[in-house]
């Protein structure tokens, strides 16, 4: 009997700990992956809709996010300088998106993008590398290069007590504002008239030129598109990292690697590798802080070895 009541003991104990573990441990870690993954998610499905549709892999994706990001802090720290209401905060980090994309997908895409259209992909990098180099030395132009940091919508939003640990709120309104996305997007490729367009001209561009489609405007709506949602991934990141210098390089980095672990071209893919590359960053930092920069390239070696077209990717014939 004495064993079997230091038994019950000993077995409740790991009960316990096992609970202990999973709302002190196992869930603050999950809520972090899934911020950061709808943060990579933004940039990354932005970045995986341009190739799909215009078959080019823009090296300067990442700067808009930068971009979107200083301008969001520049906003959200003017509206707060004026004394306007801090609620304001809010509709400014869409705006700074919509602008951002209003103003660089249209232009970038006329002037630059379209000349690479049928060239080789050597030249396609050169030229968008190019790009990102001018737009870096831009936002130091226009920024300057100390860090700038807008905090008012986190700090609006407050924190949420569960089970003893403290969540940000606006941490949760990153992963509902990612699906959000993810859903809008599907429904604007399969249930809209410009998103079926889309569709028709990643399937066989010529082809939809023969039927009368209007392929250039297709590519320009698909930059822009992506545009805006690099610009909202950086507006949205700015309240709980800010934004300085080489923000734009790092980013691209793991969106390259976010998209090459989903499929090019696959917004699920992308939405599924976000999330993976998140988690193994945070575990990364939680227990082995050695290795969080090189944790989402281990597991896209490790994807790609087995996959070599991304979890989502199939491999497609190519027409020389």
């Amino acid at each position: 009997m004495r064993g079997w009541v230091s038994w019950r003991k000993d077995r409740c104990w790991i009960t316990n700990c096992s609970g202990f573990f999973m709302t002190q441990t196992l869930i603050p870690l999950l809520v972090d992956a899934l911020a950061n993954a709808a943060l990579i998610f933004f940039v990354a499905v932005g970045l995986t809709l341009v190739f799909s549709v215009l078959r080019i892999l823009n090296v300067a994706h990442g700067s808009f996010y930068s971009i979107g990001a200083y301008v969001a802090a520049s906003l959200g720290l003017w509206i707060v300088s004026i004394g306007a209401p801090p609620w304001l905060t809010f509709p400014a980090l869409l705006l700074s998106a919509a602008l951002v994309a209003a103003l660089f997908g249209p232009l970038i895409e006329h002037t630059l993008i379209r000349w690479t259209y049928g060239k080789s992909e050597a030249v396609q990098i050169l030229v968008t590398f190019g790009l990102f180099l001018i737009l870096e030395d831009l936002q130091r132009l226009l920024f300057g290069v100390q860090s700038i940091y807008s905090d008012t919508p986190m700090s609006l939003l407050g924190v949420s007590e569960i089970g003893g640990i403290i969540y940000l709120n606006y941490q949760l309104v990153l992963v509902g504002l990612a699906v959000m996305v993810l859903v809008g997007l599907r429904v604007f490729v399969r249930h809209t008239r410009t998103g079926r367009l889309l569709t028709a001209v990643v399937a066989d561009r010529e082809v939809s030129l023969a039927m009368g489609i209007d392929t250039n405007r297709m590519f320009m709506i698909a930059f822009t598109l992506g545009v805006f949602l690099a610009a909202l991934g950086g507006a949205m990141a700015t309240p709980t990292t800010g934004v300085a210098p080489g923000l734009g390089a790092d980013t691209m980095v793991l969106a390259f690697a976010v998209a090459a672990i989903g499929g090019l071209g696959q917004v699920e893919g992308a939405a599924l590798a976000a999330i993976i590359v998140a988690l193994a960053k945070v575990l990364a930092i939680y227990f082995m802080p050695a290795l969080d920069a090189v944790a989402p390239y281990i597991v896209m070696v490790v994807v790609l070895s087995i996959r070599p077209h991304g979890l989502f990717g199939t491999a497609q014939t190519r027409r020389i």
